[in-house]
């Protein structure tokens, strides 16, 4: 069966694992080409050692290759300034995009909670680590009840915390927490990330706390473990640290959230750890893992939809 060819622009830590991930566990997409702008990358010269063309020379040189018109989709492991650039060529050659940086361009977007609602969007956005970690248990709440407040603790390495991560600490907060609302259904987010230097490194570790009503702890609890299987798909290290905790709170003694008043409901609180498969980067690096595995889940959905719809108009 054919596949879609797919293009992956960026050659550091995320592109490389990205790379491996595909060229290990091959589905409905053929890697065609590794783009980067270090001609002495590592990645670079692991994509040709696996006979993956590629070019050193960015956006510009993929436009010269000779498979670029072949192309369908393209992941961007770059950062954000240079994402808006290669959105404006690669929407313009009608190629789909999954933007794995800060930029935001398209819709945030979670596999297992929105992705059919965005197929057929020019580009898709990845959020955070973070993000992909907790937004499908604020989601899974949500599912079940109404989620006033979700707050999430992202707790990662620091040796997988790279000098792009270190200098965006404020967007990744920002970020999340808009996804938190806007993807996850909470009325209100709020997400904090935390750098731990300890050794050995420690895997990724996140809290989930939500503060909902309308469902009772049998409901959250069924719905946070269905929802933990569908991430498990695509990500096996993801788990629950241990069982959902509850904790209710009435009238008579009502949560206090400073800033945002008082509320009565049932207090969730889900603990998760995110191990890496160590595919190119470390197992403790799961909050890299995690953003490479979510952005190929997302991309054989998308090359799904465009196999079908190239059926359809045969």
């Amino acid at each position: 069966m054919a596949r879609v060819k797919a293009a992956i622009i960026g050659s550091g830590n995320i592109g490389t694992d990205l790379m491996m991930k595909m060229i290990k566990y091959p589905q409905n997409m053929e890697l065609a080409v590794v783009v980067g702008i270090d001609p002495a990358s590592e990645g670079l010269a692991m994509a040709r050692a696996h006979g993956i063309a590629t070019t050193h020379e960015g956006i510009e040189g993929l436009k010269r290759m000779a498979c670029y018109p072949e192309i369908g989709i393209a992941f961007d492991a770059t950062s954000a300034y240079a994402h808006h650039a290669h959105d404006a060529v690669l929407r313009a050659d009608g190629i789909q995009v999954v933007d794995l940086t800060p930029a935001a361009i398209g819709p945030f977007t979670i596999p297992p909670v929105n992705i059919e609602a965005h197929l057929s969007a020019p580009n898709v956005n990845m959020v955070t680590c973070g993000g992909q970690a907790t937004i499908p248990m604020v989601a899974a709440v949500s599912q079940v009840a109404t989620v006033h407040y979700a707050e999430i603790v992202a707790s990662v390495s620091s040796r997988s915390a790279g000098p792009g991560t270190r200098a965006n600490i404020d967007e990744f907060t920002r970020t999340t927490a808009r996804a938190i609302e806007a993807v996850g259904g909470a009325a209100k987010g709020k997400a904090i990330i935390i750098l731990n230097p300890a050794e050995p490194p420690m895997i990724m570790r996140d809290t989930v706390f939500t503060l909902s009503e309308g469902a009772d702890e049998a409901a959250i609890r069924a719905s946070v473990e269905a929802m933990v299987r569908k991430v498990q798909g695509y990500v096996p290290g993801y788990r629950l640290k241990q069982e959902v905790q509850f904790e209710r709170f009435g009238d008579n003694n009502p949560l206090k959230i400073p800033g945002l008043g008082e509320f009565a409901g049932i207090k969730t609180s889900i603990y998760l750890e995110v191990e890496g498969a160590g595919d190119y980067l470390p197992s403790y690096s799961g909050n890299l893992d995690i953003m490479t595995a979510a952005a190929k889940a997302t991309g054989e959905l998308l090359a799904e939809r465009r196999m079908a719809t190239s059926k359809e108009t045969v």
